[in-house]
């Protein structure tokens, strides 16, 4: 039987296997047995017409759905991947997502050249927003006005929307007190970015009072908890690389930050922040933790520590990224999202020890 240029269609496979049009359909979709020789003449069928599978836009107008849902990332997503916490989150965010089979599309929170952002047009039936910067709560207000489900990961976006929050404040404040109890006080901090920008930039009352980013604001908090007046540099996101030159600036007087002494501690807001800062503190001729303790935040699998493990708090990555996946899941079929909060864990290693005499 011939088509032409016509794309091939479930009726003209079930014509050339001599089946009803609904059995070569359950066929395809996998979601009821059938017998091993009418599955094998719908796919030789199938492969003779060049059919490969159900038209996924036909399958969308059906349904109304389209099987994707948005994660909204913030900043340039070849930088978002370079983090291992979201590649974890991420995992666990599809996983939960499978139940459903529901796929997922990357997006960015940066509309360009006055553009709306990239979610208002994108084909989604949900949406997750990692965050809720200045630019994340544009993009969260066109997914209300779209009437999409939504999940916030780390970010306060009302008391309507459903949060997967962590203890980032808590952890930072506990974390910070343990250096204290250590008995540094010359002691400072390596940020994550405070807003879109993503200046590298001594921290400043000013950048604090006009910052965006709630998880480094949080942090920020509970590190102040422990040292009020300590000073920091914000870097332009969680990389090794970042550390490594925010560390410099702080530890060799780089581009003009000025202390009145060597810190004796750095507490980092990621550990890729705190490895840069080691490898910054071991060119210099600083030994980690005799002359500088370093500490970090995330609880990740860290390279180029060698025989070190770096103290710090270990975060859930892989279940933060689950329940959101649930909770959009449990959104699509029509149940209320709920809001789901995690704890974080001090895991002490071998960067942090008592100031030299």
């Amino acid at each position: 039987m011939s088509t032409g240029t016509r794309r091939a269609t479930i009726a003209d496979v079930a014509r050339e296997a001599g089946v009803s049009t609904s059995t070569a359909s359950v066929v395809f979709s996998g979601k009821v047995n059938v017998a091993d020789a009418t599955r094998e003449k719908v796919l030789a069928a199938a492969a003779a017409l060049g059919y490969a599978g159900p038209d996924p836009r036909a399958a969308s107008l059906r349904t109304g759905r389209s099987g994707i849902v948005g994660v909204v990332l913030g900043g340039e997503l070849r930088h978002a991947f370079l983090d291992p916490v979201t590649t974890v989150m991420m995992d666990g965010l599809t996983d939960a997502l499978a139940s459903i089979s529901a796929g997922i599309l990357l997006l960015r929170d940066d509309p360009r050249d006055d553009e709306p952002p990239p979610i208002a047009d994108a084909p989604v039936d949900a949406v997750v927003l990692i965050g809720c910067s200045t630019r994340t709560r544009d993009a969260l207000d066109v997914v209300r006005q779209r009437g999409l489900p939504v999940v916030v990961i780390e970010g306060d976006a009302g008391d309507d929307v459903p949060q997967v929050s962590l203890d980032n404040r808590e952890a930072s404040a506990r974390i910070a007190q343990h250096v204290f109890q250590l008995g540094h006080r010359r002691v400072a901090t390596i940020t994550l970015p405070l807003d879109p920008s993503r200046e590298r930039a001594p921290i400043t009352p000013r950048r604090v009072i006009e910052a965006t980013v709630p998880v480094t604001l949080d942090r920020l908090s509970g590190f102040r908890e422990a040292y009020p007046d300590a000073p920091g540099v914000s870097a332009g996101g969680s990389l090794v690389d970042e550390g490594y030159i925010a560390a410099r600036m702080l530890l060799a007087d780089d581009e003009g930050v000025l202390l009145d002494e060597r810190p004796t501690a750095i507490v980092a807001q990621s550990d890729l922040l705190a490895v840069g800062a080691i490898r910054a503190a071991e060119e210099l001729g600083l030994r980690v933790p005799d002359d500088l303790s370093v500490v970090g935040f995330d609880g990740i699998a860290a390279d180029g520590l060698g025989s070190l493990v770096l103290t710090t708090m270990s975060q859930p990555a892989l279940a933060k990224g689950r329940a959101a996946g649930e909770q959009i899941a449990r959104m699509l079929e029509g149940e209320r999202g709920e809001s789901v909060h995690f704890t974080c864990e001090f895991r002490e290693g071998g960067t942090a020890a008592p100031p030299a005499a």
